[in-house]
């Protein structure tokens, strides 16, 4: 058996702590990230990161180098961020001077550590506002284009440590992760949180509130200075591999994170404090000879937020000072959500056309088709996503016919927004139009050639004919042949109802396509209730016998017969 340098037989070692797992927590827990059988020793040594092996001065990559040389101004950063989110301009002024002041600050602190730095304060940054007005659309952006770690979480999957659920620390670790182990680098990344207003606690709580004022309380140290382990206490994985480093003769290495650096972003709809600091500004209005006058909006009245409203609103005096830098987001109107359609680099747009793209398709959007979206989306009050609501809905039954049809183009118009059923029924049509001239000389000769084996003739509604053609695409066969197969015993069941009814032509709708037993059974328990002298399902006694179709002039026939 081989052995690393210190004697230690690797396989053995491996086999030992595999039964201990397996002895102490079942099978559900493994030792991830080493290979089964072996190699355990020198699996470490390919796998070793900064992080891990103890140096605690990795090299500098591009990514640091780009994150410490930090050159952007507020405006360079603006401009970035106006060719993704619309509006929102005081909120990106403010977003952007924020984030260059803290990389200002964190470049300056690394170039004069020790007795000649000075004290900075860091300007985490709250963001008021509703869903779907680009809150989390910015932040993501603006790590992008500064190049550093980010992480991304809901403050609702948090707990206090201690208790079931996400431990605030691991937002750290995942840094780290982000940063490909790079502690240095982690530490000048950015943390944003979303829904932070699930995190207030109003009213008297019995017992523990861990989901809020816990996580509250957590976040605070995180949010100014502290030290954050590199492995949790409760990730056995990671403090066994701590184990085997120490075995290996490993130094203990950079063992936390300084969080001092690390800029925080929170944001949420912090639905109801509008009306708390509307209460607060009537209030402070009494005794005052003014005029009646209207009540402002919603936005209004959160770009007046103070400090004690958000206390009221349910939050630790502690938690909102750690947030000094406070931005709000404006509701999106009709105008804006047209203007993203149409100019953002992220439009909705682009990407519905790289779909149909993917099917051999083109898909076209009239501008009046893109106002009417515009307005409909404002509807769903969910800002921007209100635009995926709006054109799945619409678009929906589009992309799911369309594709492996021979349509070549879908023009998203008024007419299609007002009536989608008889547009995509047109469009199947067109398709019709479309298909090969064999495939429907292939189906007048098995048609013919079905009313001579058994004295009856049968024809096709053009959804039928669609229908049949598509089949016959997407299963790569001949329509004849799919035809024969569909239709292999059909003849029985209609010389039954010819007996009873004395019908020798059938118009065979899409019905008799998608499941022709069921549809035969149905028109044979219907045959029996006439009469002979009536007409059974499908007949069109006065109709001869169809033409066959011309392959040069291919198209939706007279009558709705194929």
């Amino acid at each position: 058996m081989a052995k690393d340098d210190d004697g230690i037989p690797p396989d053995e070692v491996m086999r030992k702590l595999r039964d201990f797992m397996k002895k102490n927590f079942g099978d559900g827990v493994s030792l991830m990230g080493f290979p089964p059988g072996g190699g355990f020793a020198n699996h470490l040594d390919e796998e070793e990161s900064p992080s891990k092996s103890g140096d605690s001065s990795p090299p500098e990559n591009d990514l640091s180098r780009r994150v410490f040389d930090f050159d952007l101004q507020p405006k360079d950063i603006k401009a970035h961020l106006d060719r993704y989110v619309v509006r929102q301009d005081e909120a990106k002024k403010a977003l952007a001077i924020a984030v260059c002041d803290h990389y200002n600050h964190a470049r300056y602190l690394r170039n004069h550590r020790g007795a000649t730095a000075i004290e900075i304060t860091k300007q985490n940054i709250l963001i008021l506002g509703p869903t779907g007005v680009g809150k989390t659309y910015l932040v993501k952006h603006i790590a992008d284009l500064v190049g550093v770690p980010f992480v991304k979480a809901d403050a609702t999957k948090f707990s206090e440590t201690g208790y079931v659920g996400g431990d605030v620390d691991d937002l750290i670790r995942e840094l780290v992760r982000k940063a490909n182990g790079d502690v240095e680098l982690a530490e000048y990344g950015i943390v944003y949180i979303d829904e932070v207003d699930k995190l207030a606690t109003r009213g008297q709580l019995m017992g523990r509130d861990v989901s809020g004022r816990g996580v509250q309380t957590a976040l605070l140290k995180l949010m100014e200075e502290t030290e954050v382990a590199l492995r949790s206490p409760n990730d056995i994985q990671g403090q066994m591999q701590a184990m085997m480093e120490m075995s290996r003769g490993k130094g203990p290495g950079r063992q936390t994170v300084n969080t001092r650096n690390i800029l925080f972003i929170v944001s949420g709809a912090f639905s109801g404090l509008d009306e708390i600091v509307g209460r607060r500004v009537k209030k402070a209005a009494i005794g005052f000879a003014e005029g009646p006058r209207a009540r402002p909006d919603e936005t209004a009245l959160l770009r007046e937020s103070s400090t004690k409203d958000f206390i009221d609103y349910g939050f630790e005096a502690e938690f909102v000072g750690r947030l000094p830098v406070r931005v709000v987001c404006q509701p999106l109107t009709a105008p804006d959500l047209l203007e993203i359609m149409k100019f953002s680099h992220g439009s909705l747009l682009r990407q519905y056309e790289l779909d149909f793209e993917a099917y051999g398709m083109r898909l076209r959007f009239t501008d009046e088709a893109l106002e009417q979206i515009a307005n409909l989306a404002v509807e769903e009050q969910t800002g921007a996503r209100g635009l995926v609501t709006v054109c799945e809905r619409v678009l929906r039954n589009f992309t799911y016919e369309l594709p492996g049809s021979a349509v070549s183009e879908l023009v998203v118009d008024a007419a299609l927004l007002s009536e989608p059923d008889r547009i995509l029924k047109e469009c199947l049509a067109k398709g019709l139009g479309a298909a090969s001239g064999r495939a429907l000389a292939d189906l007048a000769s098995f048609r013919r050639l079905f009313a001579e084996q058994h004295g009856v003739r049968i024809t096709f509604t053009d959804e039928a004919v669609i229908l049949l053609v598509q089949q016959a695409e997407e299963r790569k066969m001949p329509l004849a042949s799919l035809a024969q197969e569909l239709f292999r015993d059909f003849h029985f069941g209609l010389k039954l109802i010819q007996k009873n009814t004395g019908q020798t032509d059938f118009l065979l709708p899409r019905s008799a396509i998608e499941d022709p037993e069921h549809y035969i059974s149905d028109c044979i328990v219907e045959s029996y209730g006439r009469s002979k002298a009536g007409t059974g399902r499908g007949l069109n006694p006065e109709a001869d016998f169809p033409p066959e179709p011309d392959p040069t002039k291919i198209g939706p026939h007279d009558g709705g017969m194929a």
